[in-house]
């Protein structure tokens, strides 16, 4: 998984299969999902997305991946208590 932002174009891409090419896209109020033929999310793209996550989305970068007993161990999840907060520096 891969997660991009574009400053020039406001727009924060997360790839999640990036040698499946993009079959079909749905927009839904400024969030674009990518399909594969097979209907796999291939990618999720926010449009003017430090209005809608945070004001420098790049902050999203360090966002930490978890895996869990109940979730399969081919799928990961987010950590939720570590979302959108900066580590303190020492």
């Amino acid at each position: 998984m891969k997660i991009e932002y574009d400053t020039d174009h406001d727009l924060l891409n997360i790839e999640f299969l990036p040698d499946v090419s993009i079959d079909d896209s749905l927009e839904v109020d400024g969030i674009v999902i990518d399909y594969a033929k097979d209907k796999r999310i291939v990618s999720i793209e926010v449009l003017d997305a430090s209005k809608r996550t945070t004001h420098d989305p790049s902050d999203l970068i360090g966002l930490a991946v978890v895996r869990s007993k109940s979730v399969p161990s081919d799928r990961v999840r987010e950590r939720e208590a570590g979302y959108g907060k900066k580590k303190k520096k020492s």
